[in-house]
């Protein structure tokens, strides 16, 4: 069942729909999960938790067998720290984990062509599932988008539409081609963010079915925190673990509007000034799902942190001095690690998850710049 974030309206999963008749964005509510035990023999991929994804039918599945990424034991700025590869999901992107679900799901309602907007990676990633799921994409992307993702997304033969003007302005442009075409939007659709809970439910298999302490996640439209903290609470309800890991969203100071909201301890997002940002991928003026990421960080007992440009490119070249890759945003959440150590919030006791979410390949043009180069 979906059902409205606002005005708890019910819609069957059979209809194609990507929002409330209200216009808020919908919530898949669902008491299927998958047991411990029938895990067993099941692939390596995130669909070894199909049960807790919505998809009705096997063969409606579009997969690349993304997933299961790999868990790395490392130390960032005297932290012991468990860093989530999800930049080496199919293409470069943790955002492939949201794809694989909410295009299954457009293939089972037979929807023929969808519009999408993105800063990049979300926009390659849905091209590429849909091409393989044989849908039409329409992908809209600001105009400056890293030349590595708009290629990206060329290659998969999706119609890729540049926007002058601001991230909002992008999702406007979406928005009016979606009057005609079905909005297959990350930031909206209630599969994209079912896809996105198999990361909880992969840290936990992958470390004997504990919770780490802290899991540390940029955020910019807010699915992957609100993904994060959805799947560690069906594992609770599951009595699969004992209790919910805290949870620190990381965006830019540059562009941080649930940072400031969670400092004020609001309980919706306010629009704040967007400024340029090497992040460009968590450069998000007003999320779409802002209450419902700033529910998730309360009741986990998280904490919003921000990071400077310097921070963030310093940390990626601290990644790659480890042998590691990452676009800027993806250097965003690794970054706040400093923090939590020294507000004391973590500790070498303390289990940390750091999410790494995106390929560095994608944002070549960026680091040549940064570079002189």
């Amino acid at each position: 069942m979906l059902t409205c974030s606002c005005c708890n309206q019910a819609y069957p999963e059979t209809e194609p729909r990507w929002r409330c008749r209200c216009g808020a964005y919908l919530l898949l509510q669902s008491d299927r999960m998958f047991t411990r035990d029938a895990l067993s023999g099941r692939p390596l991929t995130l669909w070894r938790y199909r049960e807790a994804l919505g998809i009705e039918r096997d063969d409606s599945i579009v997969s690349l067998d993304e997933g299961f990424t790999p868990l790395v034991a490392d130390t960032l700025f005297g932290q012991p720290v468990l860093l989530k590869l999800d930049q080496l999901n199919p293409t470069g992107s943790f955002k492939d984990r949201g794809s694989t679900v909410m295009i299954s799901k457009l293939k089972e309602w037979g929807v023929p062509e969808i519009v999408e907007d993105s800063s990049g990676n979300a926009g390659a990633s849905v091209a590429a599932y849909a091409r393989r799921a044989g849908i039409a994409a329409r992908i809209f992307v600001p105009a400056s988008t890293s030349a590595g993702k708009t290629a990206q997304i060329r290659m998969y033969g999706a119609d890729l539409v540049r926007v002058d003007g601001s991230r909002e302005d992008t999702t406007r442009a979406a928005l009016a081609a979606a009057g005609q075409t079905f909005y297959a939007s990350h930031n909206w659709s209630p599969y994209f963010v079912a896809g996105l809970k198999t990361l909880a439910y992969e840290i936990c298999e992958q470390q004997d079915w504990q919770a780490p302490d802290w899991v540390v996640a940029p955020v910019g439209g807010g699915s992957l925190v609100l993904g994060l903290y959805l799947g560690f609470a069906d594992l609770v309800r599951a009595g699969i673990i004992a209790r919910m890991p805290r949870i620190a969203a990381v965006q830019a100071a540059v562009c941080a509007p649930v940072c400031e909201a969670w400092q004020q301890r609001l309980h919706e997002v306010p629009e704040v000034d967007r400024q340029e940002t090497a992040a460009e991928g968590i450069a998000i003026a007003r999320p779409v799902k802002g209450e419902s990421i700033l529910k998730a960080l309360y009741q986990s007992g998280g904490v919003a942190l921000t990071v400077s440009e310097e921070e963030i490119w310093a940390t990626a070249h601290l990644l790659a001095e480890k042998g590691i890759y990452v676009e800027p945003t993806s250097a965003a959440a690794p970054a706040a690690v400093r923090q939590l150590v020294e507000q004391g919030l973590a500790g070498t006791g303390s289990r940390v998850v750091v999410e790494l979410t995106g390929m560095g390949l994608k944002a070549t043009d960026k680091f040549l710049a940064h570079l002189g180069g």
